[in-house]
């Protein structure tokens, strides 16, 4: 256990911002997975209005850091060339 008062103040922080970034992951996974059940459904419209939301989340937890840039990136891509092949049809 931490000895020192800023030792123990950096763990009071630290499970604050666990608790924060838990809750963003969270909200983000709940986003991607309603996008998805929208690309399942193949409800495009729905998609199509759903689509700035989730990329503002996705954008967010790279912002944050809860997620990498790179992986933001692939979510954004994986969902468009989705909800692409979805309108095309």
């Amino acid at each position: 256990m931490a000895n020192t008062v800023s030792a123990q103040k950096r763990v009071r922080i630290t499970e604050r911002r666990t608790a924060v970034n838990g809750t963003r992951k969270t909200r983000l996974r709940h986003g991607i997975r309603a996008m998805r059940r929208l690309l399942e459904k193949k409800d495009a419209t729905a998609a199509t209005a759903l689509v700035p939301k989730t990329y503002s989340l996705i954008d967010r937890a790279a912002k944050w850091g809860i997620i990498k840039k790179n992986t933001a990136a692939r979510y954004k891509s994986r969902l468009t060339l989705r909800l692409r092949k979805l309108s095309a049809a």
